[in-house]
């Protein structure tokens, strides 16, 4: 007998191997029907995997947990691997993965899936759960498993890459096998609702020099109403995707001549981001920063005095050969600050001295994986160093993250209770990531764990997220889509100020080094204005709204009072337009609305002859007739107030 310790730390004893399938009936025969795989000391098993000692078990389920969920979607595409096998018997099966939102399987097929052969896909999927195969796991030497796959080349290229000795694990259910490790559930028919979502080409391996396949993205659930629920948020999420907004709103564009990853922003998106980076300069220079301008270019030395160059190099632009110097585009502007910090000598008393940017960064990143604004090639970072003494850094931390809920609670009005606060520590078992100095790190982070103890602020701790020079304090959001996202984030560095030798003068009129604080309050403006565009689905507040008032004219009658009427609203600052055309006034509302304007101001032969507008809201419908001078002042009162 040996002894199995559970989820709760209750324990129970079974025979020498047996299965987690097993346990799981012992434990009760509910759980065997739900059970997906099981997690033996910390890694994920296969249900039919046999416990021959004592250890720790804890057995996932579709709802426990996203291991759980995995299984029973990496399950399913096998299910659809078998259905594509039935219905086109000359395909090559490449890879099947489970993803974080259901599964793919990526297909070598002579033509692309129409729309017809994904529905014949989606019926022999249903049919085949019906017939409730029996899944089995069985494995093979490498020249027996080339032997199995010998018309599957994708397959044999992984079999071919295996390790001499390994075991190379195979499931079959029915007329179909699959190299895989697994974990699956026990049957085909513990799958029930399905959904094919998708398909799109796919080079295999990633690599647009192999050939492209067919990529089908489906997602599976136990319950009929969980399918119904996901399909309503992804239509919720096609909605709030900022590339719709953005091309809907004519926010942003992009071009291949101009290359991935680099948008080009439209006259409304440049309102916006200009709005942003005025909002933000002027908060911080009520906080007491100083604002500076440095190149986006620099000498590749700074980036190894820095330690950048031997941390981040992958992630940077090649190196341009000039002259007698090799320069790069920098991915960051801290090493330009310590630079600024450095040119002149500083008192104890001048700190803190907090130098901020809007500065031109570069990233390179994969053309697969660059998105709209929010991931990017060339960003603007809202980036800010702040240089204090020791004795000054819990304040400052502390001004930093009130600073970040005046930001994004009160002025943009995200609720608290989206907002985390995540201590990213770096990873111990990985040190060759970060800058090597043991004492540095426990000093930092316990720094960090200590104010926001003290500031009674609730915190969770995650290894492997922090910078490479230091640890750091990540506001973690959860968006109206459900992901949690990092935008604001608040750093303790005290690795650059001793790789560049900062110092400043102290009371005892020597020299000592200071700490850096980086912050980032909205991050990007390009990642932040994507964000804010899924989070309102394009109802900018007023204040940010690229045109906050159109004048909708009945007939070309009116059209003299409204050019007068688009004067006046524009010798007051605010963005108006005149919407002039010979079209019908409900047409004229109609475009306004789907343009997400706050205000429309219709006049006819009333409105002139009482010198005052009918006031459209976006919120509140029809408000009536107002004088214009009215209208002015409670547009003007919700702009100041950032509504």
């Amino acid at each position: 007998m040996i002894k199995i310790t559970l989820k709760d730390n209750s324990c129970i004893e079974v025979k020498e191997n047996t299965s987690i399938y097993e346990v799981a009936k012992q434990i009760s025969e509910g759980l065997a029907r739900v059970a997906t795989c099981g997690e033996v000391n910390g890694k994920i098993k296969d249900l039919r995997y046999e416990l021959k000692k004592d250890c720790n078990l804890t057995i996932h389920t579709f709802e426990s947990s996203i291991e759980g969920k995995k299984a029973y979607w990496h399950t399913t595409s096998h299910i659809m691997a078998q259905a594509v096998n039935r219905l086109f018997p000359d395909v090559k099966f490449a890879i099947g993965p489970s993803i974080d939102e259901g599964f793919y399987y990526d297909f070598d097929v002579k033509e692309p899936f129409t729309e017809e052969d994904k529905e014949k896909i989606e019926a022999e999927m249903k049919k085949i759960i019906k017939e409730d195969i029996k899944i089995e796991r069985f494995s093979l030497s490498k020249k027996d498993a080339l032997e199995l796959m010998i018309n599957q080349p994708y397959k044999q290229e992984l079999i071919q890459e295996l390790p001499e000795g390994e075991e190379i694990s195979f499931y079959k259910q029915g007329d179909f096998t699959d190299l895989c490790a697994g974990p699956h559930l026990m049957s085909t028919g513990k799958v029930k609702s399905i959904k094919i979502l998708s398909s799109s080409g796919a080079y295999w391996r990633g690599n647009e020099k192999n050939k492209m396949l067919q990529r089908i993205y489906a997602i599976s659930f136990p319950k009929a109403s969980q399918l119904s629920e996901h399909l309503e948020f992804l239509e919720e999420a096609k909605q709030r995707d900022h590339r719709k907004i953005g091309k809907d709103l004519e926010i942003f564009m992009t071009h291949k001549l101009v290359g991935s990853g680099l948008p080009m922003y439209l006259p409304n998106g440049a309102t916006i981001r200009r709005l942003l980076e005025r909002y933000i300069q002027d908060k911080e220079l009520s906080l007491g920063y100083e604002h500076v301008y440095t190149p986006s270019l620099a000498n590749v030395e700074l980036y190894k005095t820095s330690g950048h160059w031997d941390h981040y190099k992958e992630d940077m632009f090649p190196v341009m050969k000039m002259d007698t110097e090799e320069m790069v585009l920098r991915p960051m502007n801290c090493p330009h600050h310590m630079l600024i910090y450095k040119n002149k000598m500083h008192s104890y008393r001048d700190l803190p001295i907090r130098i901020g940017e809007l500065a031109h960064d570069f990233r390179y990143e994969a053309s697969g994986s660059v998105c709209g604004l929010e991931r990017v090639r060339q960003m603007c970072q809202n980036d800010a160093h702040l240089f204090v003494r020791p004795d000054q850094i819990k304040e400052e931390v502390g001004k930093v993250l009130n600073l970040i809920v005046e930001v994004y609670q009160k002025d943009f009005g995200f609720p608290a209770s989206a907002f985390k606060y995540r201590l990213s520590l770096r990873d111990k078992n990985n040190k060759e990531k970060y800058i090597d100095n043991d004492e540095m790190w426990e000093t930092a982070e316990s720094q960090l764990r200590e104010i926001l103890k003290e500031l009674n602020i609730d915190f969770y701790e995650a290894e492997g997220e922090a910078a490479f020079y230091g640890p750091k304090i990540d506001i973690q959001i959860k968006t109206a889509l459900n992901h949690d996202i990092t935008i604001p984030t608040c750093q303790l560095d005290f690795a650059l100020p001793e790789r560049f030798d900062l110092e400043y003068i102290g009371e005892d009129g020597k020299a000592h080094r200071p700490v850096v604080i980086h912050r980032a309050i909205l991050g990007s403006s390009d990642r932040f204005i994507s964000f804010l565009l899924e989070e309102t689905k394009g109802l900018l507040p007023t204040w940010l709204a690229p045109v906050q008032v159109k004048i909708l004219p009945i007939t070309d009658k009116q059209v003299d009072y409204a050019k007068k009427v688009k004067e006046i609203l524009l010798s007051q600052n605010i963005r108006v337009k005149l919407d002039d055309r010979n079209e019908k006034v409900g047409y004229k509302i109609r475009e306004a609305q789907l343009e997400k304007v706050p205000y429309m101001l219709v006049i006819g032969d009333k409105e002139i002859e009482s010198e005052a507008v009918a006031v459209r809201s976006r919120k509140e419908g029809d408000i009536g007739i107002v004088t214009l001078e009215d209208f002015i002042t409670n547009i003007k009162e919700e702009i100041d107030l950032k509504k």
